[in-house]
C-alpha cells in the first residue's frame, strides 16, 4: 500500500542518516515487490510546475546512492540563478505508483526529489528546500505545521466549431449531485489520488458551472505540498482521458466565482501532539494565544504574501467583491468575505481547531505559499502581535471612512501592487530565500509589463465604437 501523509506525521522535515537508509531499503523492496518498471524522478520549478526525468527501476539503487545529474540551466527559474550541473536526490517517503499508466510497458511510479548542488548542499533555488527550511525552524520552536487545502479547478469542453475557446463542461452548481461525465471524472480523480497516498478527504461540485473541488486531509505541510503538485497533473491527465480539459487558472470566466485554494492550518506541539491553536476555555472562538498571534502575523503580512499565494496577473481578477473571495484584510468565523476564517471547533475535539486562509489560489507554488504562510504566522507569535477585533458583518457594506477607522486594509488590487508589497515586506521577501526572491521579482515584473502592454478585447469592444 502507498504511504499516506498521515504515515509521515512524526517524521522531521529532514530525516537522519539512519532513518534515510532504512527508508531507502524499504523503497527498493517496494519497487521490486510491486513490479515497477519505470520511475519518474520529479521536482518543481519556481512557479510550481512538475518536472521529471524517467529512469528504469533497475537504476533506482544507483540513483539513491549518487543522485541523478541534470543540467539546471535548462529549467526555467533555475537558469537565472545557477548555470551549473545539479543532481536530484529522491525522497523515499514520496514513492507512489501512478495507477493509470500500466500500458503493457510496465508499471510506472513517481518519487519527488530534492535538488542538490554538486557539493551535496541543498540548492537554494529549489522551492521544496524553502519549505523544508521553514518547517525546520518551526520544529526548532517545538511545532509541526499541518495544512489542509481545498483545491478548486474547472473541467472544460471546447465550443462546437470554435476550437481553442473552452466552455465549462457541466451546468452544475454548489454541492449538486449529478450523474454526468464530470461527476464520474471527479470520482476517478479522487480514487487515483487516494491510491497514490495523497489523502483526499472529500470532493464536490463548486458554485460555478464546470467548477469542482477536492479537499486534502490535514497532514504535514511538506507532504501536502508534494500532493498539490501531483494533484494538478493527475487532474489534467484524467480529464484528458475523457476528452476534457482542466484548468487551475484562478479566474477563467468573467462574472462567476473563481478558483481558490483555501488552506486550513494548525500548529501541533511536538512534545505531546496537542493542537497549539486550540483553547476550549475560550468561549468566543476557542482560540489559544498562540492561535491569535498566528492569525495576527498572517494579517500583518497579508499584503506582503499576496504575490506568493496569488502569483498571476489573473489571480487579481478573482480577488474582487461579490464572488466569495477576500478583498479586505480581516478575520472572523461566519464571514465568508473574511481573509481568515476560524471555523467552529468540534466539541471535545481540540484537534479540529483550524485557521483558514482564503487568499491562496491553485496557481501558486505550494512549497513557497506554505513557507510564506508559516513564516508570517510564526512572526506574529515571535512578536506577540495583538489580534484585531473580528469582523462578522458584511465587509462590502462598510463605507470607506468606517473601514479606515477600523483599520481594515485592502489586499493588493493587481500583481504590480502585490509585487511592491512583497518587496517592502522583509519577512516575506526573506521567506523565499535570496535566489528565488530575485528570480520571482524579475519574472513576475516582466509578466506584469507584458500584460500591461497588450491591447485586450475588452478595450476594443468598449472603445472602438466611440473613439
Amino acid at each position: 500500500m502507498p504511504q499516506t501523509p498521515h504515515d509521515r506525521d512524526a517524521r522531521p522535515a529532514t530525516p537522519t542518516g539512519v532513518q534515510r537508509a532504512s527508508d531507502e531499503a524499504r523503497l527498493l523492496e517496494q519497487v521490486e515487490t510491486r513490479g515497477i518498471a519505470f520511475i519518474n524522478l520529479e521536482f518543481s520549478d519556481v512557479v510550481g510546475l512538475a518536472k521529471s526525468v524517467t529512469i528504469p527501476a533497475s537504476q533506482l539503487g544507483d540513483v539513491l546512492r549518487a543522485g541523478k545529474w541534470f543540467d539546471g540551466s535548462a529549467i526555467e527559474g533555475l537558469a537565472r540563478v545557477a548555470e551549473t550541473d545539479m543532481y536530484l536526490r529522491p525522497d523515499p517517503n514520496t514513492f507512489a505508483e501512478i495507477p493509470w499508466r500500466d500500458n503493457g510497458e510496465g508499471k510506472l511510479a513517481r518519487l519527488i526529489c530534492d535538488v542538490l548542488m554538486p557539493t551535496g548542499d541543498r540548492f537554494d533555488g529549489d522551492p521544496r528546500a524553502v519549505l523544508i527550511e521553514a518547517l525546520r525552524d518551526a520544529e526548532a520552536q517545538g511545532y509541526r505545521y499541518e495544512v489542509s487545502p481545498e483545491l478548486e479547478f474547472f473541467l472544460l469542453r471546447e465550443q462546437p466549431g470554435r476550437a481553442g475557446e473552452p466552455l465549462p463542461h457541466d451546468r452544475g452548481g454548489y454541492f449538486d449531485l449529478s450523474t454526468d461525465l464530470a461527476a464520474d471524472v471527479r470520482r476517478e480523480i479522487v480514487a487515483a489520488l487516494n491510491e497514490m497516498g495523497l489523502g483526499i478527504e472529500s470532493s464536490h461540485h463548486e458554485v460555478a458551472e464546470g467548477q469542482h473541488e477536492i479537499d486534502f486531509r490535514v497532514a504535514p505541510a511538506l507532504a501536502v505540498a508534494d500532493g498539490v503538485v501531483t494533484a494538478r497533473y493527475v487532474v489534467r491527465a484524467i480529464a484528458q482521458r475523457h476528452g476534457l480539459g482542466a484548468t487551475f487558472l484562478p479566474k477563467p470566466f468573467f462574472g462567476v466565482n473563481g478558483s481558490g485554494m483555501h488552506t486550513h492550518q494548525r500548529l501541533t506541539r511536538l512534545a505531546d501532539g496537542s493542537n497549539a491553536f486550540a483553547d476550549p476555555s475560550d468561549a468566543s472562538y476557542g482560540l489559544s494565544e498562540i492561535g491569535r498571534r498566528f492569525i495576527a502575523g498572517q494579517l500583518a503580512h497579508a499584503r506582503g504574501m499576496c504575490a506568493i499565494v496569488a502569483p498571476l496577473v489573473n489571480s487579481y481578477k478573482r480577488l474582487v467583491p461579490k464572488f466569495e473571495a477576500p478583498v479586505m484584510v480581516s478575520w472572523g468565523r461566519i464571514n465568508r468575505e473574511a481573509l481568515i476564517r476560524v471555523p467552529r471547533m468540534e466539541p471535545g475535539q481540540p484537534e479540529s481547531m483550524l485557521i483558514e486562509l482564503r487568499s491562496p489560489d491553485p496557481s501558486c507554488n505550494p512549497y513557497l505559499a506554505f513557507a510564506a504562510m508559516l513564516r508570517a504566522g510564526l512572526d506574529g507569535v515571535a512578536r506577540d502581535l495583538l489580534l484585531a477585533q473580528p469582523v462578522e458583518e458584511g465587509l462590502y457594506t462598510l463605507d470607506e471612512p468606517l473601514r479606515l477607522r477600523r483599520g481594515i486594509e485592502l489586499l493588493p488590487a493587481d500583481l504590480s501592487e502585490a509585487l511592491a508589497d512583497l518587496q517592502a515586506d522583509d519577512v516575506m521577501f526573506a521567506a523565499l530565500g535570496e535566489q528565488i526572491a530575485a528570480w520571482f521579482m524579475e519574472s513576475k515584473s516582466a509578466e506584469w509589463k507584458a500584460y500591461r502592454q497588450q491591447v485586450h478585447p475588452w478595450e476594443l469592444e468598449r472603445y472602438l465604437p466611440i473613439f
